[in-house]
Parts: C-alpha cells; sequence; structure tokens
C-alpha cells in the first residue's frame, strides 16, 4: 500500500486528487493539507511513501518545499504552470501533473510512482546535487603549486565566499579555490548543505545553536543573511523535534 499525502493550497485541488486517489486500490491517502509548513511536519514524522505537491503556495512554494524534502519521499508535482517542469525534474520527481488534472494522465504519473517505489535503487556516479548516492568527499585545485586536494565533506566546519574564490575551513586547515558559490552550491548535496548568507554555506551537521540572525557552529558565529533566513528557518523547523501535541 502506497501512503500518500496531497499538498495544495487549494482546497477543490485536494478534493480531485483525493476523488482519484481512491479509485486506485493500491494507494491510500494519510493526510492532506492547504498548509506546506504543517506538510514539512508530518513528513518529519510520518515519511508517506508518496506527495501529491503543488507549486504556487504562500509561505513555501513547492521548489522550495523540494529542497527541505531532501528526497525523503517520492514526489509528484501539480501546477497550472509548465515552465516549472524542468527545474522539478532537476529535483528528481517522479511526474508533473498540469491542472486541470485528468484522470487518464494522474494514473500514468501513478504506475511510475508504483515502479519507482517497487524497484530497488541502483547507486549511480554523482553527478548533481540530489543523487541518489552522494560521495562524502570532494576534490578541489588550489592556486598553490596547481594542487589538488581531496577535503571530506564531514570535516568541513563552514565555506566562505568571496568574489570568484570559495575558502574551505575544517578544524585544521583553510583551503582556497577559484569557485564561485552558486557553482559551489550545485555540486553539494542539499541534504547536508545550506546556504544561510551570501558569503556562508555551512553543513548542517555542525550547527550547534541558532540565536538571532546568527548561528554557532563550535567557536564560530556566522551572520544569518535576510535572503536566506526563510528558507534556513524552515529547514530547521522541519528538523527540530516536537511534540505531536504542539
Amino acid at each position: 500500500m502506497i501512503r500518500c499525502l496531497v499538498v495544495d493550497d487549494e482546497p477543490h485541488a485536494i478534493e480531485l486528487l483525493t476523488s482519484y486517489i481512491s479509485k486506485v486500490p493500491s494507494m491510500d491517502l494519510e493526510f492532506s493539507t492547504t498548509d506546506p509548513i504543517e506538510a514539512l511536519h508530518y513528513v518529519q514524522y510520518h515519511k508517506p511513501g508518496l506527495i501529491f505537491l503543488d507549486i504556487h503556495m504562500p509561505e513555501l512554494d513547492g521548489m522550495q518545499f523540494l529542497k527541505l524534502l531532501a528526497g525523503r519521499s517520492k514526489v509528484i508535482l501539480t501546477t497550472a504552470y509548465a515552465e516549472y517542469a524542468l527545474e522539478g525534474y532537476e529535483h528528481d520527481i517522479v511526474d508533473y501533473l498540469l491542472k486541470p488534472i485528468l484522470l487518464e494522465r494522474f494514473l500514468k504519473a501513478v504506475q511510475k510512482a508504483m515502479h519507482l517505489l517497487e524497484t530497488p535503487s541502483v547507486e549511480q556516479p554523482v553527478s548533481g546535487k540530489n543523487t541518489s548516492s552522494e560521495e562524502d568527499f570532494i576534490f578541489v585545485k588550489t592556486e598553490t603549486r596547481n594542487k589538488i586536494i581531496q577535503i571530506q565533506l564531514a570535516d568541513i566546519e563552514y565555506i566562505e565566499g568571496l568574489g570568484n574564490y570559495v575558502s574551505f575551513y575544517t578544524s585544521t586547515a583553510r583551503i582556497v579555490t577559484l569557485l564561485t558559490m552558486k557553482e559551489l552550491e550545485e555540486r553539494l548535496p542539499t541534504t547536508k548543505f545550506i546556504r544561510i548568507h551570501h558569503s556562508y554555506v555551512v553543513p548542517v551537521h555542525k550547527i550547534t545553536q541558532v540565536e538571532g540572525n546568527r548561528l554557532h557552529i563550535g567557536t564560530h558565529k556566522l551572520p544569518i543573511g535576510e535572503t536566506y533566513k526563510k528558507a534556513f528557518l524552515l529547514m530547521l523547523e522541519s528538523r527540530i523535534l516536537k511534540s505531536k501535541k504542539q
């Protein structure tokens, strides 16, 4: 039985998908909501197999939701805008349903999801930031004597950008390489790293404290920029252990 979650800010869209899901014996709609924040909390505790996700929603859109979801469930996007399809597939979605959603098209997408959920995942070479098998190290080229250095992701304390260069800070060294922050983000696994500022990317598991507009990583205090604050706090909120009564 595939346990499903529907997230859409339009109640009538939820009603339609609820009706379609009820026609498939091997699917069970466990929860539906118009609130994407509530949906993230649900995923944290219940881990549904398949999520039907709208793109245009207030507070948190579907693409932001996908980044925070970090591959924990299979996703079928639902929207009235075809131009987001390519970006959706970059996040490894199952399929893309254009509204108004026809039953025949819905069933085709569901068949794809069933096949993926029933087929054991096969590890693929790392080629991007959301691959199923992520390397635990990276290689960078330094300006000093044209050396290539391996950096273990677990050793990174934080990363600082300055123009076309980035500095990797570990507990024992600072390693500088010619790379922009955008290029860096495209190579780092989003399940492990998050950008918090125009100049900083941090490993999520190294964050020891968040206080106002700063976070602590060991003895380092780093600023949280306004542009990145919302996504950072949503990521944090989705990982906070809470009683179901809260």
